[in-house]
């Protein structure tokens, strides 16, 4: 029953009611000594620039995806890239999931670093008053919504999974309406077995399958394209991630 505005012209939606006819906050003219911007700018100018502490219309397209098309996801992505300075560490993992729905590996092995690694290496130069927890669990939302590709569909699970260049595995157990699955992707293939309830009906890439206790059920992947990523805000990217950096 939310209400979600969209704006015709520019294809794409708003995160309030008239947020794109804002004027965008001047990024070029903002130091790096001046994030977080509500610690040194007044709420009066930031709620009227298109600026965004952390991706709130994207989360939403994560949580309730089946509410955009698939168009709508890149643009609106794109959009908001542009204008998300990450002023709070619960953006990063959800910037990852989107990202890898739409196709942006790279970018969202990016984004799962920061969230993972906020406290090692005190990206948000706060760690000495506490962990970042919610990071740390966005981390696990990152990989398993992310490059595992879990989503929630007419009552079951879905399953999308793909993985960025310097990943080579990742395998996750959930349990689910007392069913225990185990799910191991490669790059060009998903390998789901169930551990212990009765068999389940998954969909995996839009495909209904089944999964019981005879054995692991594989499934190939269709091999997307690591498409190249939206701007960030200068100064604002997350840190590139490669192989060698990737802890297994």
């Amino acid at each position: 029953a939310m209400y979600v505005p969209y704006d015709e012209t520019l294809g794409v939606h708003p995160q309030s009611e008239g947020f794109t006819t804002h004027q965008p906050w001047d990024f070029a003219a903002t130091t790096l000594e001046q994030y977080p911007l509500l610690l040194h700018f007044p709420y009066f100018d930031l709620y009227r620039k298109q600026v965004s502490k952390q991706a709130d219309l994207v989360l939403a397209m994560h949580l309730r995806g089946h509410a955009f098309t698939t168009e709508q996801k890149a643009r609106n992505f794109a959009y908001y890239e542009r204008l998300t300075v990450r002023d709070s560490s619960l953006s990063a993992c959800t910037q990852a999931v989107m990202a890898a729905e739409i196709g942006h590996l790279q970018l969202a092995h990016d984004y799962l670093g920061e969230a993972a690694l906020m406290d090692l290496g005190d990206l948000e130069h706060n760690t000495r008053d506490g962990l970042h927890i919610a990071s740390l669990a966005g981390s696990w939302i990152a990989l398993v919504a992310g490059f595992g590709g879990l989503r929630e569909r007419d009552n079951t699970l879905a399953f999308t999974p793909s993985l960025p260049p310097a990943l080579s595995r990742i395998a996750f157990t959930i349990t689910f309406r007392n069913r225990r699955l185990h799910v191991e992707v490669a790059p060009s293939t998903v390998v789901y077995q169930l551990r212990s309830g009765q068999p389940l009906q998954i969909f995996h890439e839009e495909r209904s399958v089944t999964v019981s206790g005879e054995g692991p059920l594989s499934c190939s992947l269709t091999r997307r394209p690591d498409l190249d990523p939206p701007a960030q805000p200068a100064g604002r990217a997350p840190a590139t991630r490669r192989a060698s950096e990737t802890a297994s």
